[in-house]
């Protein structure tokens, strides 16, 4: 699956009904950092099609961002990244620890 933006509460939730697990970055278009990590996100994803890749841009979305710190229970920073298995976060990290080999260290 390509990676697929989200705007909505719906479809956060929608997500985390479906889906057995997932990455769920948190993207700032302000921010010099979120766009490196951003990209070892989506080199992560070309080379691993077997987990599908959810991103919302804080600037757009606040309210999502915002439900999901609290759904999670986890401070909000961006960028960051969730890594979701069961409607749980297994793992999560921010600005420079995101790099695709950490990301394959928690979902391979």
């Amino acid at each position: 699956m390509p990676l697929k933006q989200i705007y909505e509460e719906s479809e956060f939730k929608s997500i985390l009904e479906k889906e057995s697990s997932f990455l769920l970055f948190k993207h700032s278009l302000t921010c010099p950092f979120s766009r490196g990590a951003f990209d070892q996100f989506t080199a992560y994803l070309e080379e691993h099609n077997g987990i599908n890749g959810y991103y919302l841009t804080v600037q757009e979305s606040r309210p999502l961002s915002n439900l999901i710190a609290d759904h999670f229970a986890i401070k909000h920073e961006s960028p960051q990244i969730f890594y979701i298995k069961s409607g749980e976060v297994q793992w999560h990290n921010s600005h420079g620890e995101i790099t695709k080999e950490a990301i394959e260290k928690v979902t391979l």
